[in-house]
């Protein structure tokens, strides 16, 4: 689908968005349940917050998602030192 872009950004895809809701897809998995998510029409980018529901990801959000995917990554370094 071609995207049009405007001054204000894209129009139609916003547009659509508001009639249809968001077709969010799965850009980045941080750890086993939490995950960032990018809507296909209109690049909106949400995560899911502590509670499991969907937030807009702001520069902080996306700053802790790091934080915790780092130390998820370490945590499971360390689980497998220990089995080998």
């Amino acid at each position: 689908m071609k995207k049009t872009s405007t001054p204000r950004g894209f129009k139609f895809s916003s547009l659509f968005c508001s009639i249809f809701g968001h077709h969010y897809v799965v850009s980045k998995e941080v750890t086993e349940h939490i995950k960032e998510y990018k809507c296909l029409h209109c690049q909106k980018q949400v995560t899911t917050d502590v509670s499991g529901r969907l937030s807009v990801l702001t520069p902080k959000m996306q700053e802790i998602n790091e934080t915790v995917a780092d130390m998820y990554r370490k945590r499971k370094e360390r689980v497998v030192q220990r089995v080998a």
